[in-house]
């Protein structure tokens, strides 16, 4: 403030508004995109970079023809050599292309800091991560897409949501108490279409239908507190790498694009099986007869029964996508109070993989082709016939009257 009595200017703390000024362009390389600066000292940047905008750039420098309808290419000439351009984007120099950025809405930097030379530190405030499925025929995806929205709401518990996220789940199946984050599942409609939403605290993964064309998985990540990175610990370049927790520097930019892909993957592989053409009679029909597994007769499977039933929701929860299930896991699932001796826990062991007195469950699984054994481990993976017959069977379960006189008119 100016002191107009002793002639002299003083500097008083006061709470005002910091301003921020927008710049928007269409860079020669990245396509429209903007950049927000704070006018006050340090003069924070946040760049906004679309990598759709940045792949029509490229597409156009290789001679590519595509169609584009807003954010979304629904025709490509040559989608794998789009796909290489795509991935090329990862290996890029990003604080040299972001400090050249960086001179467009402050071009004094230079001077102001002659004094003091600083460079901007890099850092993914939001990333969001997408994968994206071209129909040929848009009726195809308009058929498909409300089944897998009504499959991703209504099948999808939250420990399922947790696990397409990367977060840990107890063996149990049920998350921590201890859970801070918020778990929550919704759909709406958004101008680019029918939107499922499945969100774990900051981070999230959405389904769109968009341009009718287009089916559309993103990961969100604005927190990444619960990923890993393989690197050498900080400030310590020479030492040995390991799994260190991922930073939100620009540095592990290319390992937060691994993560979302997985997460985009574990989405799509959980909703796989829900197109299917097969009657329902017929799949039942598969199960309900006795089959014989190396000589044996193993005897059927009634999806109706209550073990039955359980065994098949037990297999089919999202946990085991990845990872497969184990003897253990059905355990903890089929026996609602652990066992307190190791007499008890045994027997829990062997009923776990028997059915009545002489069959085993896992047994019964596997001479009906529903699951198959990993070479040289303990697990098993859900076969893809398997997926489709209990996924079938599960929404035949939870839907009401209405909807199946509906589907059946």
């Amino acid at each position: 403030m100016c002191d107009h009595a002793n002639k002299r200017i003083e500097v008083e703390p006061r709470h005002r508004k910091c301003l921020f000024r927008y710049h928007y362009q269409i860079h020669p390389r990245f396509g429209f995109m903007h950049a927000r600066i704070q006018t006050w000292f340090p003069f924070a940047i946040q760049i906004c970079l679309n990598g759709r905008e940045w792949l029509a750039r490229s597409m156009d420098a290789a001679g590519l023809n595509y169609q584009r309808r807003d954010n979304c290419f629904n025709w490509l000439q040559q989608p794998e050599r789009a796909q290489r351009l795509m991935n090329r984007q990862l290996q890029s120099d990003w604080p040299d292309l972001l400090n050249r950025i960086a001179h467009s809405p402050n071009p004094m930097h230079q001077t102001m800091f002659a004094g003091f030379p600083m460079q901007y530190y890099w850092s993914t405030y939001q990333s969001e991560w997408a994968t994206d499925i071209l129909f040929h025929n848009p009726a195809v995806l308009a058929r498909l897409y409300p089944n897998l929205v009504h499959h991703g709401l209504t099948t999808f518990l939250s420990a399922d949501v947790m696990r397409f996220l990367g977060r840990k789940v107890p063996a149990s199946g049920h998350p921590n108490q201890n859970l801070q984050a918020e778990v929550v599942s919704d759909v709406k409609r958004r101008p680019e279409g029918v939107r499922i939403k499945h969100r774990v605290g900051d981070n999230s993964v959405k389904m769109y239908d968009k341009q009718g064309s287009v089916l559309w998985v993103e990961t969100t990540i604005n927190d990444v507190d619960q990923f890993k990175t393989f690197r050498a610990p900080e400030n310590q370049p020479d030492a040995t790498p390991s799994w260190q927790r991922m930073r939100k520097a620009v540095a592990d930019l290319h390992r937060r694009a691994e993560v979302s892909q997985a997460c985009n993957d574990r989405y799509l592989d959980a909703l796989a099986s829900v197109e299917n053409t097969t009657a329902l009679g017929e799949l039942t029909a598969r199960l309900c007869r006795p089959v014989t597994d190396k000589g044996r007769r193993v005897r059927a499977i009634n999806p109706h029964a209550p073990r039955d039933a359980a065994l098949l929701a037990a297999i089919s929860r999202g946990e085991f996508t990845l990872n497969g299930l184990r003897n253990q896991d059905l355990r903890h699932l089929l026996f609602a109070r652990p066992a307190r001796t190791k007499l008890e826990q045994k027997r829990q062991a062997a009923a776990s993989v028997r059915f009545a007195a002489q069959a085993r469950k896992l047994r019964l699984l596997r001479a009906h082709r529903l699951i198959r054994k990993v070479p040289a481990t303990h697990r098993y993976h859900v076969t893809h016939a398997g997926r489709i017959v209990v996924t079938a069977l599960i929404t035949a379960r939870n839907a009401n009257t209405g909807e199946l006189t509906k589907m059946a008119a």
